[in-house]
């Protein structure tokens, strides 16, 4: 468990450099470089996401249950993943209306997931990952949210078009990762 716990500080905690600490962010990236801290920033990412993967495999060998959670969660979790992974790939594409009206449908699409998850797993690495996340998403969309209202950020209005390819390309993530690659990544089948 002490892997996990690290690599979800570490991997969070870079994560919130913004939330808790922009105006050194700021002076760090005027003093080393935009792409020198994108390089130490995606780094520090990977270790902790490595960290997550590696304490969360070992903390399932030997599983603290808190709670069985009742069989129908686990479709609750699956259809809820679906818009999980549209809002994730919305996040990551210019021009569509979702981030225009969202903001940061990405950390939403994070909140989404992490929520599912919680509520059809029940073990303490499952409490202690998702919970994590699902936090860290709460605080994070406020902050970001909160940062857009003080420094006039508008989102251009987008185009019913470039939402509809985000659907395509989410829709199609979801099947091809529920189907075929959870299972096998993570052990379990959510179908």
């Amino acid at each position: 468990m002490l892997a996990l716990v690290a690599g979800l500080v570490l991997f969070l905690g870079v994560h919130s450099v913004r939330i808790a600490a922009d105006g050194w962010r700021s002076a760090q990236i005027a003093r080393i470089g935009a792409l020198p801290w994108r390089g130490l920033y995606s780094l520090a990412s990977l270790a902790g996401l490595v960290l997550i993967v590696w304490g969360y495999g070992q903390a399932r060998l030997d599983p603290v249950i808190l709670w069985t959670p009742p069989a129908w969660t686990r479709y609750v979790t699956s259809l809820l993943v679906l818009p999980a992974f549209v809002l994730i790939v919305a996040g990551n594409l210019r021009g569509t209306k979702m981030k225009a009206a969202l903001g940061h449908p990405m950390v939403l699409g994070t909140k989404v997931w992490a929520f599912a998850h919680l509520l059809s797993n029940g073990t303490l690495a499952d409490v202690v990952l998702f919970g994590s996340f699902l936090a860290w998403a709460i605080v994070d969309y406020a902050s970001a949210r909160r940062r857009d209202r003080a420094t006039g950020v508008v989102y251009p209005p987008g185009a019913m078009s470039r939402d509809a390819v985000a659907i395509v390309i989410g829709v199609a993530a979801w099947v091809v990762f529920g189907w075929w690659l959870h299972g096998p990544l993570i052990g379990v089948r959510p179908f």
